[in-house]
């Protein structure tokens, strides 16, 4: 058991001062007591706050970030990107993975990130033959984790074919490839190494609608869910007007109907970007309690479109956040785009706030916080007993914090100018940031350099 007395901290009921923080050896917080003296206790000296969760990461997209923002043929669009994506796809080893995977990591640490959920469907050798080791890539992941400390979701993506009208993979795809068969026994391979760990689970991830036929959703889902207990199941969902085209030529139906038609969405869901969702669909999946995830950098680079968040909060909506292919690794950066969007969007300012909670930012980051948790699979998001020591440590110094207290603090967190206010994270109890660096940063930031000098020589 370790004591921790902080200067300020978010609990679940609001704000407190002089907060004695016990975690107990297996990284759990194990009581919260606001209003301690105890001068015993390990002192935090700022504002704490739950770490946020990442709920939707590519890691190996890390690399490809800065590259594709010259126009070219069909680049303009988010498939001619995709293109991009998938020719720096085909060339990375294991290995690459990691340093990259573990370079992304530290920046997400440092962004206020505590849990990376990692939608991985980079499974197989460049050819489409499996590694000798078959969970070679996944175990990439958890190792680049297991360095840097931070939580990992790792969900293995089924994925059968290169569209809704079942043509077969080709290229960079087949390293793709992985049936509801084969995610059994990846996920089977892997359990040892997440077994009694309380920062690392496993999920399952299911393309789209376009990577993934019905039948192959209703076995993969009833798969998941006959494992026993809770396992978050995520996918992508109508990013694009094309999308939704596509399905409603091959189905009759739009992308939400053929995912229902084959496994409804429930509680345990999180359907990622939605961004072409409509009205009505938004109360099925409020009415289903999914998630939506949202990724609002990566929407923006790939010209996705704007999420109506407005409706969704306004159904009681739940919803989390993501770095996707990781051209933003900043939680309060992914905040602040997803309001600004919406400010654009509705010609007004602070969308997001609501007459019960007029603070934008405290609307965002706890609603955030809520929905990322449960994507997660994890017990996180909350300063509480029965949580996950997972915090951030706020510099009350900073030039952006300056003057302010209680919510005025997540208010300046997401909108203020300037470098981060963050300077400590912890995750399961252990520190693993302290005074703005990481332990490892320097070794994995050349293991990455050294990486990305090879790849793109």
């Amino acid at each position: 058991m370790h004591t921790y007395r902080a200067d300020k901290a978010l609990l679940p009921h609001g704000w407190a001062e002089d907060v004695l923080i016990e975690v107990d050896g297996e990284g759990n917080v194990a009581s919260v007591a606001p209003g301690s003296k105890d001068d015993a206790a390990e002192r935090i000296r700022g504002i704490v706050l739950p770490g946020m969760v990442d709920l939707h990461s590519h890691a190996f997209q890390r690399g490809l970030a800065g590259l594709t923002q010259r126009l070219a043929t069909q680049a303009a669009t988010f498939w001619g990107w995709r293109e991009r994506m998938y020719d720096f796809a085909a060339r990375l080893t294991p290995d690459d993975l990691r340093a990259i995977a573990a370079q992304l990591q530290v920046e997400l640490l440092k962004g206020g990130y505590t849990t990376v959920v990692e939608f991985h469907y980079l499974h197989h050798q460049p050819d489409g033959s499996p590694y000798p080791e078959r969970t070679a890539m996944a175990l990439a992941l958890h190792e680049a984790a297991l360095e840097t400390g931070i939580a990992l979701t790792l969900l293995p993506a089924v994925y059968m074919q290169a569209g809704v009208d079942g043509g077969a993979l080709e290229g960079a795809q087949r390293r793709f490839a992985l049936d509801p068969e084969g995610w059994m026994r990846l996920i089977e391979d892997l359990e040892a190494s997440f077994a009694d760990d309380g920062d690392r689970c496993l999920g399952l991830a299911l393309h789209s609608v376009r990577a993934v036929p019905p039948p192959a959703i209703t076995e993969a889902v009833a798969a998941a869910r006959g494992r026993g207990g809770f396992m978050p199941i995520h996918i992508h969902l109508a990013e694009q007007p094309k999308e939704v085209r596509d399905c409603l030529e091959r189905f009759g139906r739009r992308p939400l109907d053929v995912l229902c038609d084959a496994a409804e969405p429930g509680h345990d869901w999180c359907l990622v970007h939605g961004t072409h969702l409509s009205e009505e669909e938004l109360a099925r999946v409020t009415a289903a309690q999914a998630v939506i995830g949202l990724c609002p950098t990566t929407e923006a680079d790939l010209g996705d479109g704007v999420f109506p968040l407005a409706d969704h909060l306004a159904l009681g909506g739940q919803f989390g956040i993501g770095s996707d292919s990781n051209v933003g690794t900043s939680a309060a950066e992914e905040l602040r785009l997803l309001e600004y969007g919406q400010r654009l969007a509705h010609l007004r300012r602070t969308v997001a706030a609501t007459s019960e909670e007029p603070h934008a930012g405290r609307l965002l980051w706890c609603r955030a916080l809520a929905g990322g948790a449960k994507a997660a699979g994890r017990p996180v998001g909350r300063l509480a007993p029965g949580f996950r020591a997972d915090l951030i440590v706020l510099d009350p110094d900073h030039p952006s914090l300056v003057g302010r207290a209680g919510n005025l603090v997540l208010d300046a967190l997401l909108f203020a100018p300037g470098p981060s206010a963050i300077s400590d994270v912890m995750v399961g109890g252990l520190w693993c940031v302290r005074g703005g660096h990481h332990a490892a940063e320097a070794s994995i930031a050349r293991a990455y350099r050294q990486t990305m000098e090879r790849l793109l020589a």
